[in-house]
């Protein structure tokens, strides 16, 4: 077997294979920056790489960590796993997206045990799983995204192994898997990168130090080893997609940005395999080059989270004005109505939060039409609960009607609806922020930043739950008893008749961007306690009241409309006029 790694700086290089074995690794005859060396070797044979005489350390490419991110690494024969369930993928336009943390998904917190619910979400009618971070991470449990070896899968989840059985067993009920990477930094802790090379650059500084080396000497082999690892999960592990954490966090001043080489990777990869593959960037730029093709000098990824729809409908169920909300909450049902019809919140207007104008217009005269598909809409996700100082899911801040109302704009609404992990049935298990660092100054300095972050926004720091304690991932976990009892059941049921709808109409996931239209009460009709959105997407009309003790009459515009779902059994439809009880929602055709 050829050994490879990637070390410039180096002198003399050594391969050391368990239990003992050592081997000379001589320049590669066409890259002089690169070491090799031939040794026998098979799957699971542990091996690592000593720099001029120093300890060893893990392959920076390294496919399996057995004994966790410090450990020596592991090979894996990839093509000695035996697929199930051939698959071609499923695109992402007429998408359900579902994000799912291993590790709290189930007490176990394994893949294996993920894999068993699985059922659940088949039925529910979702059509793709996102998976949260699953490279290695020191100890057990946590996010995810203090990750260090990112060709690798978590050992405690299943390694390599239990990654390929949750892909295929997803494959058996239908269902493509997306995985959620993080190239814009690496955890603090069991990062060897930089012994090896100029995988970071103080040219650039990033909430994390050091910002990873996208643009300076030696960036060529930075972008190659983060492209090579997003090729190597797609390929390998029969992945649909990747999420892509945080890309406003990689600076990269260089002509063809890190983003466009990596999209245009994938493209290829996609041509090449026959399967639809696409990339789903977190961004808060709002800048429409993200998701603009490469043709048009874009970055060309394939569709990127509305962080702007999710705060307009966050402020306007739960009223909270705090941080970014502050931005939203002037008139909420306006800046809803805004997000719904394309005309982003942040269009380059003025941000209170930021205090400076913010984006740029997204819809422009005379544009090409734009998908309105490469938009994620979403009433929750991992980062929006778990940045929370107690990590409280919306169950805690509104109504079951005002969650039933929430569902039907995110799932009927222009765009690519995602779910986050039990908000199908209104979970009330928080989702804390946890963590496993066994650097004990490591941790204690977490324990205190985030309490210290939190203390600065009002909050006692004795309240802030410790994210060491093994009883604050425990809390994190889902509770599958909830989704048998009221009113848990009444929301699963809820979030089924809307997907159900969802599918059954396959146009609403090709319409441009801004042909939705919004209706809600005027100046008068607010002041008056009306708060009611009739958005006409397609040929779906979905109505919501958000009014806690008011009913809402909304004119529709034809007189010949057919209720097809409704919240409450309350709801009425009478020549041309829907009446809905206060904190419920319908769906007229």
């Amino acid at each position: 077997m050829l050994f490879e790694v990637w070390a410039p700086h180096a002198q003399t290089v050594t391969l050391h294979i368990a239990p003992g074995r050592t081997h000379h690794m001589g320049h590669s005859p066409t890259h002089r920056d690169w070491w090799q060396a031939e040794a026998p070797a098979g799957d699971g044979t542990r091996y690592g790489f000593a720099l001029d005489g120093d300890p060893v350390l893990p392959d920076p490419r390294s496919r399996r960590q057995p004994d966790g991110p410090e450990g020596l690494s592991a090979v894996v024969d990839h093509d000695a796993f035996t697929w199930r369930h051939p698959w071609r993928g499923l695109p992402l336009p007429g998408a359900v997206l579902y994000e799912l943390h291993v590790g709290t998904f189930t007490p176990q917190g394994t893949f294996e045990a993920a894999a068993a619910r699985l059922g659940h979400l088949a039925q529910l009618g979702i059509t793709h799983v996102q998976l949260m971070p699953v490279c290695p991470f020191p100890g057990t449990h946590g996010w995810g995204y203090d990750g260090v070896a990112l060709w690798a899968v978590h050992e405690p989840y299943g390694g390599p192994q239990g990654l390929k059985r949750f892909v295929d067993a997803a494959h058996g009920h239908g269902l493509g898997v997306v995985l959620d990477v993080v190239h814009n930094h690496l955890g603090p802790s069991g990062n060897h990168l930089p012994a090896f090379g100029p995988y970071f650059t103080e040219s650039h500084r990033t909430p994390w130090g050091a910002a990873v080396n996208l643009d300076a000497p030696g960036s060529d082999e930075v972008r190659s080893h983060l492209i090579g690892s997003a090729l190597a999960f797609l390929r390998d592990y029969q992945l649909d997609g990747l999420r892509l954490d945080a890309v406003h966090a990689l600076a990269d001043t260089r002509a063809e940005h890190f983003l466009a080489e990596l999209s245009e990777a994938v493209d290829t990869l996609a041509a090449h395999s026959g399967r639809p593959l696409f990339l789903i960037a977190e961004s808060d730029l709002n800048d429409p080059r993200t998701t603009a093709p490469r043709s048009a000098n874009g970055h060309g990824l394939h569709a990127q989270w509305n962080d702007d729809f999710h705060h307009a409908l966050h402020t306007a169920l739960t009223g909270e004005s705090h941080g970014y909300y502050a931005d939203f909450a002037a008139d909420p049902l306006a800046a809803l109505a805004k997000t719904l019809t394309g005309a982003f919140f942040h269009d380059g207007g003025y941000s209170t939060f930021r205090g400076r104008r913010h984006g740029r217009p997204l819809l422009r005269p005379g544009a090409a039409a734009v998908p309105a598909h490469r938009f994620l809409a979403y009433a929750q996700t991992h980062d929006q609960i778990g940045n929370r100082a107690l990590g409280e899911r919306p169950a805690a801040l509104a109504s079951p009607g005002a969650l039933a109302c929430a569902a039907a704009l995110v799932l009927l609404a222009p765009g690519t609806p995602q779910l986050f992990m039990g908000e199908e049935w209104g979970a009330r298990t928080p989702w804390q922020y946890f963590t496993d660092h066994q650097d004990p100054e490591l941790a204690e300095a977490v324990r205190q930043g985030r309490r210290r972050e939190f203390a600065a926004h009002g909050w006692q720091a004795e309240s802030v739950p410790d994210p060491q304690d093994p009883a604050t991932r425990a809390r994190s976990c889902l509770e599958w008893s909830e989704p048998e009892r009221a009113p848990h059941a009444r929301l699963l049921e809820w979030h089924r008749t809307l997907i159900r709808l969802r599918h059954a109409h396959p146009v609403l996931a090709h319409l441009p961007l801004g042909e939705a239209r919004v209706e809600r009460p005027d100046a008068a009709g607010q002041a008056a306690g009306e708060r009611w959105l009739l958005l006409s997407n397609g040929p779906l009309h979905v109505a919501v009241n958000l009014s806690p003790g008011r009913a809402a009459r909304l004119p529709l515009p034809s007189a010949h409309a057919v209720l097809l779902a409704s919240w409450d059994p309350a709801a009425r439809l009478a020549d041309g006029v829907l009446r809905l009880p206060p904190e419920s929602a319908a769906v007229v055709r």
